[in-house]
């Protein structure tokens, strides 16, 4: 009689050249699947592929500081997710003596979710954050994204009182189309 695991052989590691293509993959595709009723048809179909992975091929190889990391999420050798975090800025704009860490990014393609990648990312990215003298955690949340709410609370997260609003393109009337984001945080 053969035994054999029914674990999937899943992982969390730094990015590295080659990652950005299906770090935009991932990205798109839960933008896409999330973000449709917020952002609309038009803005999400417009999204350049191609300079998503140019950015994130920078951002692997060419990071503003030593406290700014790209990490993915694997199955198997397959990328399936990414984190991007780094320290917040101080006033002074040197952002390694900051006691805070952002979560700039967290992204899992829509057909490997609920697997448990969001979780193995985010605590990996706080570990990573913690490293660098960290004491606390933010990100911005774009309103009607009830999935990535509760996702965070679960992590113990909770929305504070700042609100962002950003313009996310034009809608076909010509007028300028905003949405507004929380900030979210929590003491690490």
């Amino acid at each position: 009689m053969a035994l054999f695991s029914e674990q999937a052989d899943v992982s969390v590691r730094p990015a590295v050249p080659g990652d950005e293509l299906a770090i935009a993959a991932a990205q798109l595709a839960a933008w896409r699947d999330a973000h449709r009723d917020t952002l609309g048809e038009q803005v999400l179909a417009s999204l350049d592929g191609a300079m998503f992975a140019e950015r994130w091929a920078v951002a692997i190889t060419s990071p503003p500081s030593r406290g700014h990391r790209v990490l993915v999420a694997c199955e198997g050798a397959d990328v399936v997710g990414f984190v991007a975090v780094g320290p917040i800025a101080s006033p002074d704009d040197s952002p390694l003596d900051a006691p805070g860490g952002e979560l700039f990014a967290l992204e899992v393609a829509p057909r490997s979710q609920r697997a448990g990648h969001g979780s193995r990312l985010l605590a990996a990215a706080v570990d990573l954050l913690r490293a660098d003298g960290a004491d606390h955690l933010q990100t911005w949340v774009l309103d009607g994204d009830s999935a990535r709410a509760q996702f965070l609370a679960s992590a113990g997260l909770g929305a504070d009182d700042a609100i962002r609003t950003l313009a996310s393109g034009t809608m076909p009337q010509g007028t300028e189309r905003q949405v507004t984001e929380h900030r979210w945080s929590a003491a690490i």
